[in-house]
């Protein structure tokens, strides 16, 4: 889940909160745009058809069972929020990235790692299944 420190350093132009994910989109500057763009294009090549997409937190996120993920634009970063246990699970392959417990931080000036997000959110997929199965 993002902290509300996260919300409050988006690159989005207006303070008013998005109705959807096109307007939260519509407020991102470039290049932060293109490659939360290519995020998102990574992120619903991975998650099952019947997820949908939000606005929580004030940010876009995709909703599977309950709340799956969440990700954002800021000045000079993308950041996607997977949950802890993600990142955790993960933690030889995201050294390059900055992270903390609950984000991972891709920089606007680098190349997106697309399969590497696709890998994290089927990771994140199969806990919530797993979780739901309990």
């Amino acid at each position: 889940m993002p902290t509300a420190n996260a919300k409050s350093h988006s690159a989005k132009v207006s303070n008013a909160a998005p109705r959807n994910v096109d307007e939260y989109f519509a407020g991102v500057p470039e290049p932060a745009r293109s490659k939360l763009h290519q995020m998102r294009a990574a992120i619903r090549s991975a998650v099952p058809p019947e997820a949908t997409e939000a606005i929580s937190y004030r940010i876009p996120a995709f909703k599977y069972n309950g709340p799956l993920l969440w990700y954002a634009a800021f000045s000079d970063h993308c950041s996607l929020f997977p949950t802890a246990a993600v990142i955790a699970a993960f933690e030889k392959e995201l050294k390059r990235y900055t992270t903390s417990k609950g984000t991972i931080h891709f920089p606007v000036d680098k190349p997106l790692p697309a399969t590497l997000i696709r890998k994290l959110v089927r990771a994140r997929v199969a806990q919530k299944v797993q979780k739901k199965q309990r």
